[in-house]
């Protein structure tokens, strides 16, 4: 690829016409992968059996692992399969090829591969990850979601981590894909919930597609039956204790994808979504005794608006319209639209026709997803990475592609408008949401099915907007404190709501700090924040333009 199309794949403009003041400033992400001298190709081993993890990609990561202020990048890499597989046989990650890979920020826009100094080539045929400081140390860890075991990566502090998942107990089993850090009992360390997609091994390959002519498809996940997802609570000294049937989530099968957090009913603890692919969607309400109830259906976001299931991948559980309620957004394949649902305190409405996602969508098929501010107007805009799940889709559907740009929506106060621009389609998969060069402008990472990841650097400037971002440093609270809802108010009476989470997407782990787009407004007249362990804390007139760090209350 030359650098000048590297360069347009993501350079995307927009010019709105007719909107109050004229028309703003572009929204600019600048394809910057050969400069950052990130250079990672996701292999998902394909064959002519048509396995169907071959099709689901991985998820990247983001994290400050040695703690020097830059976030770094870590992705989920596949494993070698045979072609076909022997029985019994397992995927093969030994090949450097199949190794997931860490990538140090240098500061300067550049990254180094930093994978074998630090001890995370992996195992088993990777799927997500997720990030959190589990043993409150200050030092960000690693969970691995993979086909066959999972894998808890213990940070040393030193530029290495440590293999500890057999003490701590989080191995799980089976095909294990989104996980999510949650303090949801709020005793100050972080727990651990993780979907998985699907009861299916190599031996349940059976064949899907045409006979006459001969064309063997990726089956459709209904060929196969939902499985339970796993929960874990931390007890302390590094371990972990099983409770997925206990916790009220392990009895409720699914076909889960991403996995994302948020206080939906305004109680103070957190909630759980979870993105099914071709069944219904699932929301776990926290019921503040360490057990959750799944309430999709009671409340709305199981089903799209005609009352049918769809293929939820990537997901986000953020509030896009300012009302301080956080809404539901879950991705789908072409045909499907992909849905938003908007919260009303109890119960949600599915809004996607509404406000200009659903016409926007029906085309296309979406993984990693986002709410992300990237305009910094106060307005949290919309970005999906896209690509049908199946290599030969134009076959059968020639109006629907593979290979797909990225839909990137710009937030009119609740209304969305699809940001046109040169791009180059690819297969998506797995996005990360991060400020990396700590601009106060959010960047992108996308890992891509069995192609070269893209780093999106955002270069939206021109408006000349105000920023701040929040990092939180809980005191009784878990460290990273995961789970505080901060509320930021401008002068102009602008409020936004956000909650600390490191979950959402598709199989990844984004950007801890909570970042906050304040317009022309030189400061937040008020950051109050509510942390897990119930304190309240408020700062008034802060500055802007800064990453903010704050220390919760002793």
């Amino acid at each position: 690829m030359g650098i000048r199309r590297q360069i347009a794949w993501f350079a995307l403009l927009v010019a709105l016409q007719g909107q109050p003041g004229g028309a703003p400033p572009p929204i600019v992400l600048e394809d910057v992968t050969a400069r950052s001298q990130v250079r990672f190709l996701h292999r998902s081993s394909a064959t002519s059996q048509k396995y169907l993890i071959e099709s689901m990609g991985s998820g990247v990561g983001v994290l400050d692992y040695d703690g020097d202020g830059f976030l770094d990048i870590f992705f989920v890499n596949g494993a070698q399969i045979d072609d076909p597989m022997p029985a019994g046989k397992l995927p093969d990650k030994s090949p450097p090829a199949f190794w997931n890979r860490l990538f140090r920020n240098n500061g300067d826009g550049t990254f180094s591969d930093v994978t074998e100094k630090a001890g995370v080539r992996g195992v088993g045929y990777g799927m997500g990850v997720a990030v959190g400081d589990y043993d409150n140390d200050g030092h960000p860890d690693l969970y691995v979601t993979s086909y066959g075991r999972n894998t808890l990566y213990h940070n040393n502090g030193d530029g290495t981590f440590t293999d500890v998942t057999a003490q701590a107990g989080v191995g799980g089993g089976g095909w294990s894909t989104g996980a999510l850090f949650i303090d949801y009992d709020r005793d100050g360390r972080l727990d651990l919930i993780v979907t998985r997609y699907a009861a299916w091994d190599f031996s349940m390959n059976v064949f899907c597609g045409e006979r006459k002519p001969l064309r063997r498809d990726y089956c459709h996940p209904d060929q196969f039956q939902p499985v339970t997802h796993l929960v874990y609570h931390n007890e302390g000294n590094g371990r972990f204790k099983e409770v997925s049937d206990a916790s009220g989530i392990g009895r409720h099968p699914g076909k889960g994808l991403g996995i994302a957090m948020e206080d939906f009913d305004g109680d103070g603890w957190p909630d759980v979504f979870i993105a099914n692919d071709a069944v219904p969607q699932q929301l776990f309400r926290n019921k503040r005794d360490g057990t959750f109830e799944e309430v999709a259906l009671a409340v709305g976001v199981a089903y799209d608006a005609d009352g049918r299931s769809f293929s939820g991948m990537g997901t986000d559980f953020a509030d896009y319209d300012n009302d301080g309620k956080p809404d539901i957004f879950a991705n789908a394949l072409a045909l499907q639209r992909y849905a938003i649902f908007h919260n009303h305190g109890k119960t949600f409405d599915y809004v996607s026709d509404a406000n200009g996602v659903g016409a926007a969508s029906i085309q296309h098929s979406g993984w990693g997803a986002k709410f992300v501010d990237f305009d910094n107007d106060g307005w949290k805009d919309l970005f999906v990475a896209q690509g049908h799940v199946m290599d030969n889709i134009e076959k059968s559907l020639p109006h629907v592609r593979y290979l797909e740009a990225p839909l990137v929506m710009r937030n009119l106060k609740g209304k969305f408008v699809a940001v046109p621009g040169l791009s180059e389609p690819v297969a998506a998969r797995g996005a990360a949401f991060a400020d990396l060069n700590n601009d106060g402008w959010m960047d992108v990472v996308v890992n891509c099915n069995n192609q070269s990841a893209r780093v999106l650097e955002n270069h939206s400037q021109g408006n000349r907007n105000h920023w701040l971002t929040i990092e939180t440093i809980g005191v009784s609270s878990n460290r990273d404190g995961i789970g505080t809802r901060i509320r930021v108010v401008t002068a102009d009476g602008l409020q936004q709501f956000a909650m600390v989470t490191t979950g959402g997407s598709y199989l990844s782990s984004s950007d801890k700090r909570a970042h906050f787009g304040l317009g022309q407004e030189p400061a937040a007249a008020l950051v109050e924040l509510t942390w897990p362990s119930g304190k309240l804390q408020r700062l008034e007139n802060v500055k802007a333009d800064r990453i903010l760090k704050v220390r919760e209350p002793d």
